[in-house]
């Protein structure tokens, strides 16, 4: 019970925080599918042990490996950004603790998730798999050149900041296609970008939202 009731008071402060930030987002509140992923995740199953009391805490929380689990809200606004349907194969590059990744998949067909920190890959891929969920495919590698064997994808997702918007990961954007990422230095300004790709390949960028990311890991030359 005590879950449900922290469950639901993150629900709450989604929705306040939607209605607080519609006038950079467009988005008054999230979709009822969105809003239905959000509840249905159990996210406690995405956080270390020793921050299970935090668990539905509107907030960024370390999953250690320099890296962290998005707060709930971010998660929401980011998912309702990219417009998925029943039929959208969708790669997400950082997966993290596996919680994004598990939202993405009770709102699409496919998920294809890429993560470079091989024990938080192992350790993502083996909780989804727990926990039932079958429509997503991970691997360990460097999420910055995406997984070009799938492509292309009905949407993008970024869970870390970016210089700039990689080139790889728009060449795999459907026409028509979504791909949502935060831009900016590890410790300076960040933008949540939406970038929207048309019919002939032009692309339409968006400023969303600041906001405050970890870098986007890259594999070093060998």
């Amino acid at each position: 019970m005590k879950t449900r009731h922290a469950a639901e008071q993150m629900l709450a402060t989604i929705e306040q925080e939607a209605g607080e930030t519609r006038s950079y987002t467009g988005y008054a509140r999230f979709s009822p599918a969105v809003m239905s992923a959000m509840a249905e995740v159990p996210r406690e199953y995405f956080v270390p042990d020793e921050l299970q009391h935090l668990a539905y805490y509107n907030g960024p929380l370390s999953i250690g490996h320099g890296q962290t689990i998005s707060q709930p809200y971010i998660v929401a606004l980011m998912t309702e950004l990219l417009a998925l349907g029943p039929n959208s194969r969708v790669l997400e590059i950082g997966t993290g603790s596996g919680y994004q990744t598990a939202i993405l998949s009770r709102l699409a067909k496919q998920v294809y998730s890429v993560e470079i920190l091989e024990p938080l890959a192992q350790i993502a891929r083996e909780r989804l798999q727990q926990l039932g969920y079958g429509n997503i495919e991970t691997r360990c590698a460097d999420g910055y050149l995406g997984w070009p064997e799938h492509a292309p994808y009905d949407a993008i997702i970024v869970t870390a900041a970016a210089p700039h918007v990689p080139e790889p990961l728009t060449v795999q954007l459907k026409p028509g296609g979504r791909l949502v990422i935060p831009v900016g230095n590890a410790f300076g300004r960040q933008e949540l970008l939406l970038i929207e790709k048309g019919n002939q390949g032009d692309l339409q960028r968006r400023e969303v939202l600041p906001v405050a990311f970890v870098p986007l890991t890259r594999s070093r030359p060998r």
